[in-house]
């Protein structure tokens, strides 16, 4: 069937003939149309890059920030409409406190993951509503390693599934499967690409250092100079050299990483001029 809504886009609680709901796909469309974003779960920690995607020179460097912190722990890398990314990103702040608050231990990044997930999805149950625009990616060091989650615009997420087994008439048993995340993952216009280069690398042997250089030389590779032709590269890292705590790494070392992505694009280029 056609691609166009054809009267079924109208609203997102509304299936069209062949179970597909519009809405939550123009979503999708809009995180597409987004600078790509990287998560690079290593080793020792993870490491986010972004492709933030300037579109005007009045713009004060730094600004329109798409790498966030959610708690000292937990950091978000977002992709898509930047005003609904910001609803996310307090939304999740806002859980961390209460948690907190409740349970006197900081919020563990599953359990995050999964409530923005419900959040989310619940957005794409009703016809006065609109799925959010956007895609978020959740990182943390904790006690059993790193950690890598993702959110998409549908609520889809790959956290927590429950299963629920009849074992008789009148009684079911419940448990739940925790999943442990990605090793890597990108979303954004270059999405593609950036995950055929994600795969080529050995991200369980790779420290958290060498991954935030490769993360780095991903995003420069993928970059399109036709259609945007400046950009501003985000870093930011959460592990063990950060005693698990999600920030922005140090100035010497996204110098290094800029440099090292530079390098390899300026290699590959050359290469290519031999053959």
């Amino acid at each position: 069937m056609s691609s166009i809504g054809s009267g079924y886009d109208l609203s997102a609680s509304q299936f069209s003939p062949d179970g597909r709901v519009f809405q939550v796909e123009y979503a999708n469309k809009a995180v597409e149309a987004s600078g790509t974003v990287i998560g690079l779960r290593c080793k020792d920690g993870v490491a986010f890059a972004v492709e933030k995607i300037i579109t005007s020179r009045l713009y004060e460097k730094g600004s329109s920030k798409r790498i966030h912190n959610v708690d000292k722990h937990i950091g978000m890398a977002v992709a898509g409409l930047l005003a609904d990314a910001k609803q996310i990103l307090t939304v999740a702040r806002d859980e961390a406190k209460q948690y907190k608050y409740d349970y006197g231990v900081s919020i563990p990044v599953k359990y995050l993951a999964d409530r923005l997930s419900m959040y989310m999805h619940a957005y794409t149950l009703y016809g006065f509503v609109r799925p959010f625009g956007c895609q978020v990616f959740l990182a943390s060091y904790e006690h059993d390693g790193p950690q890598l989650y993702a959110v998409e615009p549908s609520g889809v997420n790959n956290v927590l599934k429950n299963l629920f087994i009849n074992l008789s008439s009148n009684s079911f048993f419940s448990f739940t499967l925790i999943k442990s995340g990605y090793f890597g993952c990108a979303v954004g216009k270059a999405q593609q690409t950036a995950k055929t280069e994600i795969e080529k690398l050995k991200l369980t042997d790779m420290k958290l250092e060498d991954g935030i250089k490769e993360a780095a030389k991903i995003i420069y590779q993928v970059h399109d100079e036709v259609k945007d032709r400046m950009f501003e590269l985000e870093l930011s890292w959460v592990g063990k050299n950060t005693e698990g705590k999600h920030e922005r790494v140090p100035t010497n070392v996204y110098e290094d990483a800029e440099k090292y992505a530079k390098a390899s694009l300026e290699e590959a280029s050359d290469d290519e001029d031999e053959m």
